[in-house]
């Protein structure tokens, strides 16, 4: 019972951390590096608590479970925010699922292998999430015109759109974002399949 609770905090913690990851098209002179930024935060979120449940388990395809979860408790929750006139497009939550996809398939094809699960499965995550991530932010409105179409009143002066200094800081968000991902998320996989073992 207290592994099938640790599951669902793990997800709805997961969930949190993440659910204000598609906001950067609203962070619109800091887009690339926000980009990066929740690249990473969602990619991490997502090894940890996957491998959590994929080892606690051992059937493959609960990563992908987990992913769902994830997916249809940021629905909620940003669907909320919808009804409330936040604009938002539902196409941004799935990124999760075929990275979690892939996971499920290092550890199928390795027979189970923890260690094949943390080193592969780590890696496919953190390289493909970002590239998954870019697919969702080109399919999404204009950020800047979405921006201003729905203006945020509440949001402190600073907080406001402005004009984006597209690639100032970094040529490719979506390398940057693969290649850091790739090395943390081993790491956070890591630590989920030793979450089983405490």
């Amino acid at each position: 019972c207290t592994h099938y609770l640790f599951i669902v905090v793990v997800a709805v913690n997961s969930t949190l951390l993440t659910i204000n990851a598609g906001d950067y098209i609203f962070y619109t002179d800091w887009a690339w590096t926000s980009f990066v930024v929740f690249s990473i935060s969602q990619t991490l979120m997502l090894t940890v608590g996957a491998c959590y449940y994929l080892t606690f388990t051992g059937v493959p395809g609960t990563a992908t479970y987990y992913a769902l979860i994830m997916t249809v408790y940021t629905w909620i929750a940003k669907g909320a925010w919808f009804a409330l006139g936040y604009p938002y497009d539902f196409i941004v939550t799935p990124v999760w699922l075929p990275s979690a996809m892939l996971l499920d398939l290092a550890y199928w094809a390795t027979k189970k292998n923890k260690h094949s699960l943390i080193l592969f499965g780590g890696v496919l995550v953190g390289v493909s999430l970002p590239l998954f991530n870019m697919v969702n932010l080109i399919t999404v409105a204009d950020p800047l015109e979405t921006a201003f179409k729905y203006p945020r009143p509440t949001l402190p002066p600073y907080m406001t759109p402005i004009e984006p200094q597209v690639g100032k800081f970094y040529n490719s968000p979506v390398a940057l974002g693969a290649g850091a991902g790739a090395v943390l998320a081993c790491t956070f996989a890591a630590l989920g399949c030793k979450l089983t073992t405490w």
